[in-house]
């Protein structure tokens, strides 16, 4: 769909140089992670103002862990983005007690 785009992200497997999503590192670095890529969020919806940001989890443990994530920093988050949820193939907007199997977000105007 034109203006979704897909956020993937895990380790670089140095022999292949491709991307492994399903990599536990355990390495302590989650939050910096998590920071990174909100980094890159902001980063990106500068440039594409239209754009919707997709992200789910390789697993239902890092859906949670998005969602843990997304819901410490709602409020700072919600003042940039527009933040929904996806469950039962709907898209609706955000709730904290929900269990979302994907999230996406659009800068608010």
């Amino acid at each position: 769909m034109k203006g979704f785009y897909n956020l993937a992200f895990g380790d670089k497997d140095l022999l292949t140089g491709e991307i492994d999503v399903t990599v536990v590192s355990n390495n302590g670095d989650s939050e910096k992670v998590l920071a990174t890529i909100v980094s890159a969020v902001y980063a990106f919806t500068d440039r594409e103002k239209e754009a919707w940001v997709y992200a789910t989890g390789s697993t239902p443990a890092r859906t949670r862990l998005y969602k843990t994530g997304i819901t410490k920093y709602l409020e700072e988050v919600r003042q940039d983005f527009d933040v929904y949820g996806l469950l039962n193939g709907e898209w609706a907007y955000f709730e904290k007690d929900i269990d979302d199997t994907a999230f996406s977000v659009r800068r608010n105007k």
